[in-house]
């Protein structure tokens, strides 16, 4: 199958065909035409999947074709009111769908408004009151301009939301409520979710309206161009083991995770006495910063970002060779998410755990979760203490003294 095949505004294929963009994944192939017969959609797509084309190209092409099109709304005296609303959790992931739609739309003149914060409301505000076609914003802002009446929502025909189980994460719910309120009830809605959680399926229930339910993959399933490698090492050694692989194999392009920002910032100071080249990636960060990080690290300036979970949901890296586990997730679907990074469009990717003891109960779960065995290993030089054993937790020892007085109540009963 190819683009040709969908029934797209003539623009919007020429542009494809321009971009060398021609045959469509697995997610765009499932919701594109869904999407264009008008239904409401509930998607799983992981970042890298292609979903962002997958919702912003039966968008784009419904604008383009409807009665009153975008280039009538242009003439003078007519003040343009936003069609479209796409709602992302972050700055990153909202200023890359943002340009995702210039770049798919080509020369086809459909105004696209960027908000979020961190940056001049005034701007945002001249923007909209010029006249935008489509909004790609963060909740928040968008909230505050609404109340300063920036703009109105009472003319939006599609509302999409991308990144719907990392909005709830974020703790967004009440923001999108607060949003559903200003929709016209009349209006396709489009729900694209990294995980369809039962948390997720209960949120869309309240706006969703007979959706079409659409998963590109298997949500406990790991990309089989990914290669993973669980190294078992001490805790104290796992910097020294990392700044040595990434030495001796000469890695580059390498995104690594750590649970906290405090981690992050302590990893970054410690590999860069190694003479590796990263910075973190986290929500400390100014917007600026994040920004320019990001872009060091796409040109090749930076050999290695480390980032924490909700971080890395706005980085969009076409090619990436390493993703790197300081630790398991506490959560087994973000697993899936960190290693989906790599591997991507066919390519090679390889994903490393640093596995400590701590960590052992967190693979078990992990295995059960992916229903598959994953193989450890040592590396000479850096093999773990045999002598230490996981710390007991007091949910772990909480339970063993629940599971020892069963036993011997069931020791006594049978005595009697």
């Amino acid at each position: 199958m190819s683009f040709a095949d969908f029934p797209l505004h003539n623009s919007l294929l020429a542009q494809l065909a321009e971009l060398k963009f021609t045959k469509p994944t697995e997610i765009q192939t499932q919701a594109i035409p869904s999407i264009l017969a008008g239904k409401d959609v509930l998607a799983s797509a992981q970042t890298g999947t292609g979903k962002t084309a997958a919702f912003s190209l039966p968008l784009l092409h419904k604008l383009l074709t409807e009665p009153t099109s975008v280039i009538d709304s242009q003439q003078p005296n007519h003040q343009a009111m936003p069609k479209g609303l796409i709602l992302a959790p972050t700055r990153e992931l909202a200023q890359q769908v943002y340009q995702n739609l210039l770049q798919l739309q080509g020369s086809a003149g459909i105004r696209c408004g960027l908000i979020y914060g961190g940056v001049s409301v005034e701007q945002q505000k001249a923007q909209l009151q010029a006249g935008v076609d489509i909004i790609v914003a963060t909740p928040g802002r968008l909230l505050d301009l609404l109340r300063q009446r920036a703009t109105q929502l009472n003319q939006i025909e599609y509302f999409v939301i991308d990144e719907a189980d990392r909005m709830l994460d974020m703790g967004f719910r009440d923001e999108l409520l607060a949003l559903l309120k200003r929709l016209p009830k009349q209006r396709q809605t489009l729900l694209f979710s990294a995980t369809l959680d039962d948390r997720v399926f209960g949120f869309s229930q309240r706006f969703l309206t007979q959706p079409q339910v659409i998963e590109a993959h298997n949500r406990n399933q790991t990309a089989s161009s990914v290669v993973e490698r669980i190294y078992n090492v001490d805790k104290p050694k796992k910097c020294a083991l990392l700044c040595h692989l990434m030495q001796v194999e000469k890695w580059q392009q390498v995104l690594i995770f750590s649970r906290t920002k405090q981690d992050a910032d302590a990893l970054v100071k410690q590999m860069k006495q190694q003479q590796i080249n990263l910075a973190a990636f986290h929500a400390d960060l100014s917007q600026s910063v994040r920004e320019q990080v990001l872009a060091d690290f796409k040109s090749g300036k930076l050999t290695a970002i480390v980032a924490t979970d909700v971080a890395a949901r706005g980085i969009d890296i076409a090619q990436l060779d390493y993703v790197v586990n300081m630790e398991l997730p506490f959560k087994q679907e973000d697993y899936v998410h960190r290693i989906g990074r790599t591997g991507r469009a066919g390519q090679q990717g390889q994903a490393i755990t640093l596995l400590s003891v701590d960590d052992e109960p967190l693979l078990i779960k992990l295995e059960t979760y992916l229903d598959k065995r994953l193989g450890q290993q040592w590396y000479p030089g850096f093999e773990p203490d045999l002598t230490q054993v996981a710390p007991v937790t007091r949910k772990t020892k909480k339970g063993s003294l629940k599971q020892q007085a069963r036993q011997k109540a069931l020791a006594q009963s049978k005595r009697r």
